[in-house]
């Protein structure tokens, strides 16, 4: 099975990260997590794209806060599916990472998913290698209708409990 690669402008993005490897974990996706910046080691960054590829890795998940341009840099040199978190920092609370992630040129496409929402990044990155891997979309399915039951159960226990019964138990 393909593995998912995870790269972070920063060591501190890794408490936003840290929720992409956890769904892949429940998923059982493997995957390989590293620290590398698109200014400050670009070389190194190039380098890691570029090579992902001939590694076996299938999604490459770039997490970057402030000017973001990781993913961008990424997707400019693989041909692999690139998703984009941007992660909230500094006096824009994430905006900026956001718009830097998402504007991407013609011909470099990032998928970009919600500010710190590396969760979902993980769920998309293992959704895209489950189009080669049957296993894995059964467990997706399993992940999916857990999500259901869950909800499904919350609403039962709003039901029995009403609202302030409901919000003194949280």
């Amino acid at each position: 099975m393909k593995k998912v690669l995870i790269i972070m402008g920063s060591d501190s993005d890794l408490v936003t990260m840290r929720n992409a490897c956890q769904v892949l974990d429940e998923l059982q996706v493997g995957y390989e997590v590293h620290v590398s910046s698109a200014h400050r080691t670009p070389q190194r960054t190039a380098q890691l794209a570029a090579g992902a590829a001939a590694a076996d890795f299938g999604v490459i998940i770039a997490g970057a806060g402030g000017a973001a341009h990781l993913a961008g840099v990424i997707a400019a040199e693989t041909t692999l599916p690139v998703i984009g978190v941007p992660i909230k920092s500094g006096a824009l609370v994430g905006f900026d990472a956001l718009l830097a992630t998402v504007q991407m040129p013609a011909g470099i496409p990032v998928a970009t998913v919600a500010i710190d929402g590396a969760r979902n990044a993980g769920i998309l990155a293992a959704q895209i290698l489950a189009l080669a891997d049957s296993d894995l979309s059964v467990r997706l399915q399993s992940f999916k209708q857990n999500m259901v039951a869950g909800v499904e159960a919350k609403d039962e226990k709003l039901q029995k409990l009403g609202v302030d019964g409901y919000l003194a138990q949280k």
